[in-house]
């Protein structure tokens, strides 16, 4: 019998992902990648104090001009530093700017792909530059159908423009594409706002706060806690 997910979503050809916090796990990468650093100035965060400080600099930054991530990473180090009372040196930010190749993949994201691909044309719409993907991406060994990048787009989700951009690339119906993600705020919203499906990957389930995102309120089409457990779902195996 078929799954009510293979069911709801039969008519969906293309998979749009996001890439950090849905595939890599960067919110360890992140406390990993800051903690020794704050330490170094004599403060220790518990990691989700740290995240939700990061998450509050970071959409600030992305909000504005538009800046590269690597720009991004370092101004958020920077304004977090001065919450802090510190300054970090050169060295500092050159790490923190560096880390993103060393975010892990979740441990289910490869195998998921691997899966999907055999179903649905696969489309990366990242907050990260074409460099930091192509270093991610080394981690899951995927190669995707599509990747748009907010180099490429000259914007950050939530902006609509990195959706728009996407969908003028694919030139896929929209009622054709599901796009999975983890972030309410940075995918859920504006995906829904641009007329798309989408389904919750809750890789935070039973964790309290938001992480390293800002608080949103979405309503998903549907939510599962990885990778994994919505492919199987979708493709009813």
């Amino acid at each position: 019998m078929t799954s009510d997910i293979a069911r709801r979503f039969s008519d969906k050809t293309v998979l749009t992902i996001d890439m950090y916090g849905t595939l890599i796990d960067w919110e360890a990468g992140i406390v990993d990648a800051l903690d020794p650093i704050l330490r170094a100035h004599g403060h220790v965060l518990a990691s989700d104090a740290l995240l939700e400080k990061y998450a509050w600099h970071e959409s600030a930054l992305e909000a504005g001009p538009y800046l590269t991530y690597r720009e991004i990473l370092e101004e958020a180090l920077n304004r977090i530093a001065k919450d802090l009372g510190f300054v970090p040196d050169e060295h500092e930010l050159e790490r923190f700017s560096h880390s993103v190749g060393d975010w892990p993949p979740f441990p289910d994201s490869r195998d998921a792909l691997l899966a999907l691909q055999h179903r649905f044309r696969l489309a990366i719409i990242t907050n990260g530059d074409d460099e930091f993907f192509a270093l991610s991406n080394k981690h899951l060994g995927v190669e995707f159908d599509y990747v748009v990048t907010a180099q490429q787009t000259r914007s950050y989700k939530p902006s609509l423009n990195n959706f728009h951009v996407a969908l003028g690339r694919m030139q896929t119906p929209r009622s054709e594409i599901l796009h999975v993600a983890q972030s309410l705020f940075h995918d859920h919203v504006p995906a829904q706002a641009v007329g798309l499906q989408t389904v919750w990957i809750d890789r935070r389930q039973g964790r309290p706060g938001y992480g390293a995102v800002p608080r949103a309120v979405a309503v998903p089409d549907a939510r599962f806690i990885d990778m994994c457990s919505f492919a199987h779902a979708i493709l009813d195996v």
